[in-house]
C-alpha cells in the first residue's frame, strides 16, 4: 500500500485537522493508498490471507448471513484484506485481526454515508460555508473522493468496532464515524475518519495531568 497525495484532499484535512467549536472539537481525516503491495504488504497480506483460511477451516459455520460464507470468496477476502493494510499503514501501532476487523466492517451506500454526515457534521459544514463559501462542505468531499477513486465504481464500507478494537477512539470522543472508499479497478482506496472530542474532558484530562506533575515535583523535594 502506498501512499497517495492530492491537493483536494489535502485542502479537506487543512480544514478538519481541528476544529474548535466551542465546547466540542471536530476532527476528521481523508487518506488515499494505492493497493499496490510493497515488500511488508506482501507479507502481512499473506499472513492475513492465512490467518482467514485457518479460520475457514476451523469453522463449520453454513449459515449465509455469516463472515464464514463471506471470507469463501477469493475477491471478498482480496477486498477485506486491502482495507486491513489500510487500517495497518493508518495506525502502524495497533495489530488488527482480519477475522476479527471483517466483523466490524458494513458494505454501505452513498446515501447512508451523507445520512451521516449531514447529520453529524452539521456544525463544521456551517463553518465550512462561514470560511470558504460557494460549494457546500459534502460536495466537495463528493467532488475531492470523485477524483481520487470515481465515487460511481466504488463499494464502500464502515468501519464500526467495539472500543478495543477501535483505534479511531480518543479520549473524550463523543462519536466516531470511519469509512472507506474502495475502487476495485483503480486498486485505490481513501479513508475518512472524523470524530467530535468533548473539550471539556480534554480539558479536564490536561488539568489532571498538570496536578500530577506539580504533585511529582513535590514529592520529589522530599527527603523519605
Amino acid at each position: 500500500m502506498k501512499f497517495l497525495e492530492y491537493t483536494p484532499l489535502d485542502r479537506l484535512n487543512d480544514f478538519l485537522s481541528e476544529l474548535n467549536l466551542g465546547e466540542r472539537t471536530i476532527k476528521g481525516s481523508l487518506e488515499a493508498y494505492s493497493c499496490k503491495h510493497t515488500g511488508t504488504d506482501k507479507r502481512l497480506s499473506l499472513s492475513l490471507e492465512n490467518e482467514i483460511l485457518d479460520y475457514l477451516g476451523k469453522s463449520s459455520d453454513t449459515d449465509s448471513s455469516s463472515p464464514v460464507e463471506f471470507l469463501l470468496s477469493r475477491s471478498s477476502r482480496k477486498t477485506l484484506i486491502y482495507l486491513v493494510l489500510t487500517l495497518c499503514h493508518m495506525y502502524p501501532d495497533y495489530d488488527f485481526s482480519a477475522v476479527k476487523a471483517h466483523q466490524f466492517f458494513t458494505e454501505e451506500s452513498w446515501d447512508t454515508f451523507k445520512q451521516i454526515f449531514d447529520t453529524y457534521m452539521l456544525e463544521a459544514s456551517k463553518e465550512w460555508i462561514e470560511t470558504y463559501g460557494g460549494s457546500t462542505l459534502l460536495e466537495t468531499v463528493y467532488k475531492a473522493l470523485d477524483e481520487v477513486v470515481k465515487l460511481s465504481e466504488c463499494e464502500i464500507y464502515s468501519y464500526n468496532a467495539d472500543s478495543d478494537a477501535d483505534p479511531f477512539l480518543e479520549k473524550g470522543a463523543i462519536w466516531s464515524f470511519s469509512f472507506f472508499f474502495y475502487n476495485r479497478k483503480q486498486k485505490r482506496v481513501v479513508s475518512f475518519s472524523f470524530c467530535c472530542l468533548s473539550n471539556l474532558v480534554a480539558d479536564g484530562f490536561h488539568a489532571d495531568n498538570l496536578c500530577y506533575e506539580e504533585d511529582g515535583e513535590i514529592f520529589d523535594n522530599m527527603d523519605i
